[in-house]
């Protein structure tokens, strides 16, 4: 295939402290079959010398590095602008802990041309063991204020999804120039539905590529204090920004039970969570 007349696809990998999975990751790419693709990593100011390693080994891609650890939202939209700068007609959203197959880029950019009204498609995203699904399509559960990943497979040919997750996010360029960017009120986490909700209400299909397959390597499997707070406060964020009027007044009520929950965890359980939960539901008010 001529490169000239394929479309461009820039890969983004954000990168945070990626030493056991960033270089893998990057292999992968490079092995696709995809002819008209370039890596862009975008480092949120790691310790761990997994920049300088890519670097080394990777000389072919393109390197950012931030100052700080400037959360998922921001360390995207820069690399995402750096893209579009660059005449992108693709831009893949993809985490550091994964690893593609050689025709996943190609298979996703074949279904994006093939379905004129999907603005975003995601890859079939299999757990580490190869076996089980780790995300075949995303959910929004209005009713219990939170996002859930599908473990079915509902068809062997593209179909339609909620929401796609961050972690592999295949995006249109049309898509950013009619919606923007990520949202970074969102440090980490709900960042992906928040983008989603607002492509969808835009006109453009989201779509889930079975044909597209890769592997998440799941760095984040056991809840921390920094995830749990973050879970809480993005999720009272996303569902505070696109709620209906009459979810809100459900949603009101759900929350203030929660809180009754919260209070009853701190004054005579030992969950620990409580705490990081108490915090994100008073910092969720400086941003309401």
């Amino acid at each position: 295939m001529d490169n000239v007349l394929q479309p461009s696809i820039f890969i983004i990998v954000l990168n945070y402290n990626g030493k056991a999975t960033l270089a893998n990751c990057l292999s992968s790419l490079y092995l696709s079959d995809y002819p008209n693709f370039e890596v862009l990593v975008v480092d949120n100011a790691s310790t761990d010398g997994s920049l300088e390693e890519a670097k080394q080994l990777f000389p072919k891609a393109s390197f950012i590095r931030n100052s700080s650890n400037i959360g998922f939202s921001r360390g995207n939209n820069i690399g995402i602008r750096y893209a579009l700068e660059k005449f992108a007609d693709y831009v893949f959203i993809l985490n550091n802990d994964t690893l593609v197959e050689t025709a996943t880029l190609s298979n996703l950019a074949g279904a994006t041309q093939q379905n004129s009204k999907a603005g975003m498609v995601s890859p079939l995203i299999l757990a580490a063991d190869n076996r089980h699904l780790w995300f075949a399509g995303g959910l929004i559960d209005w009713h219990k204020m939170r996002t859930r990943h599908s473990y079915k497979l509902v068809s062997d040919q593209p179909y339609a999804t909620e929401y796609l997750s961050g972690c592999a996010m295949f995006v249109k360029k049309e898509v950013f120039k009619k919606i923007g960017l990520f949202d970074e009120r969102f440090f980490l986490y709900y960042e992906d539905a928040d983008f989603s909700v607002r492509a969808r209400q835009a006109g453009f299909d989201l779509l889930v590529v079975p044909s597209a397959k890769m592997n998440h390597l799941e760095q984040s499997n056991e809840k921390n204090s920094a995830k749990t707070y973050w879970l809480v406060l993005s999720g009272l964020l996303f569902f505070h920004t696109h709620a209906s009027a009459v979810q809100k007044v459900w949603l009101q009520a759900y929350l203030a039970l929660r809180k009754t929950k919260n209070f009853y965890d701190l004054a005579f359980s030992k969950n620990k969570a409580a705490l990081d939960v108490r915090r994100a539901y008073q910092d969720f008010k400086k941003l309401s």
